[in-house]
């Protein structure tokens, strides 16, 4: 009965699918474990799925409802995992598998289970998913870009573990840019050419890792074209990476931007806060390191750069040996003062005043004069709100270093910059912008 309820909902939701996409390519990934007359429990397969959709819940509650006309409250549980039953001692499965991910390029950390998914990357993800199932028919090429640290490369060679594990007779090979072109170079100047198109041109899947680093390179980009035409036309599974869309690759020949902009293109965000605690507490559990939630959230609230995340994990982590047993808030927010603090000390009142007057190109005699228009009033407060916060200048201080007459100025001019840098998106990165140039960034 579960399972025919639930196949059942699958196809309802599948007529709308032009509505709810993605919903429907996660639902698909769900097993239901229990049904009663209030509630349905499904069952996820990686941590990474199931914080995603506990955002969702309202959504996917009432998909579920609506299906079932009456009112179902959703749970999320993970799986869990078969053991994998001991194979005879001569067949040795896993070393093989591992050997084919070695030869294929491919790091053994890359895989579906371990990447957490949040508004910012959920489209790529339902994509990788969707070829995984159907490679060269679904997306082809799946084309996707964003800046450093989001993911690209991971979800990538994701796609190739699992298509390897399920099918490892399928040929896969993950190359980064350059190295396609330090090899075609050395081809050449071997006179080996034909070894290296047996090597390119009869893959199942081609992942291509900062594909933009083949423009400008006009032998390159000729036989890469041919490469890609060959693995297109027998079906193989195309997947490039790069830092910006075909459009804005420079130097990149014209059949070669059409062709890439011929399947799905992508573009993945820089990792919001809640992506950021997911990544913390994956990579945290991959280490079996002990963090607290909250702790995991200062993380989050003052580390941007994902690929900093681990860093400043480890950090931590070597804080607490033989002290704690876990990394808690103290540890997170002693942390961050003492790094502040550090990076304070180095910095002079006068230093923030002359930063900001350069960068709003008024003078510091305006900054600290009684002029009232807008253009002033704005630099003077976040002057304000750096001093006060970054340098940790008392707030009489703050007063005299503007000319101020009491300090009850720069008590509203903190908390008018703290709430428009919660809302409005050009001012945070104008202070953000500052808070690099001065060093005081974390």
């Amino acid at each position: 009965m579960l399972s025919s309820f639930w196949n059942e909902l699958l196809v309802s939701i599948e007529k709308r699918q032009k509505d709810v996409p993605i919903l429907f390519s996660l639902l698909k990934q769900l097993q239901p474990t229990e049904l009663t007359d209030k509630k349905i429990v499904l069952g996820c397969s990686n941590q990474g799925l199931k914080f995603f959709l506990e955002k969702k819940a309202f959504e996917v509650e009432e998909a579920i409802s609506q299906y079932a006309k009456r009112k179902l409250s959703v749970e999320f549980v993970m799986l869990e995992k078969r053991k994998k039953s001991v194979p005879p001692p001569l067949l040795q499965f896993e070393p093989s598998i591992n050997d084919l991910f070695f030869r294929a390029g491919l790091n053994a950390k890359y895989t579906f289970d371990n990447f957490a998914v949040s508004s910012s990357n959920q489209v790529a993800f339902a994509a990788a998913q969707a070829v995984t199932k159907n490679p060269g028919h679904s997306y082809n090429p799946l084309f996707l870009y964003g800046g450093v640290g989001v993911g690209k490369t991971h979800l990538s060679q994701a796609v190739a573990k699992k298509i390897l594990q399920e099918k490892g007779e399928r040929r896969v090979y993950f190359c980064p840019g350059d190295q396609f072109t330090n090899e075609l170079i050395e081809s050449i100047r071997e006179r080996t050419t034909p070894k290296f198109r047996r090597k390119y041109r009869y893959l199942s899947l081609l992942i291509v890792d900062d594909v933009q680093f083949i423009a400008g390179k006009e032998t390159v980009q000729e036989e890469f074209f041919h490469t890609f035409n060959a693995l297109a036309s027998s079906g193989s599974q195309i997947i490039l990476t790069s830092d910006r869309p075909p459009h804005e690759i420079n130097g990149l020949a014209d059949r070669l931007r059409s062709r890439f902009s011929g399947g799905l293109t992508v573009d993945i965000q820089p990792p919001d806060f809640e992506l950021r605690c997911a990544i913390l507490l994956i990579k945290a559990r991959e280490k079996n390191i002990d963090i607290d939630i909250e702790a995991a959230k200062i993380i989050a609230t003052n580390i941007s750069d994902s690929r900093a995340l681990e860093g400043i994990l480890l950090s931590l982590y070597t804080r607490t040996l033989g002290k704690k047993d876990k990394i808690d808030t103290e540890t997170a927010e002693g942390f961050f003062s003492e790094r502040v603090k550090g990076q304070a000390n180095k910095i002079s009142a006068a230093d923030v005043i002359k930063t900001v007057c350069s960068y709003y190109k008024i003078r510091p005699s305006h900054l600290k004069g009684g002029t009232r228009i807008s253009t002033i009033i704005l630099p003077r407060q976040i002057t304000m709100y750096i001093l006060r916060n970054y340098l940790k200048i008392r707030l009489e201080e703050v007063a005299y270093h503007l000319k101020r007459k009491d300090h009850t100025t720069v008590i509203h001019a903190v908390d008018k910059i703290s709430r428009l840098i919660a809302k409005d998106p050009f001012v945070k990165e104008e202070v953000d912008q500052l808070l690099k140039t001065l060093g005081l960034s974390t």
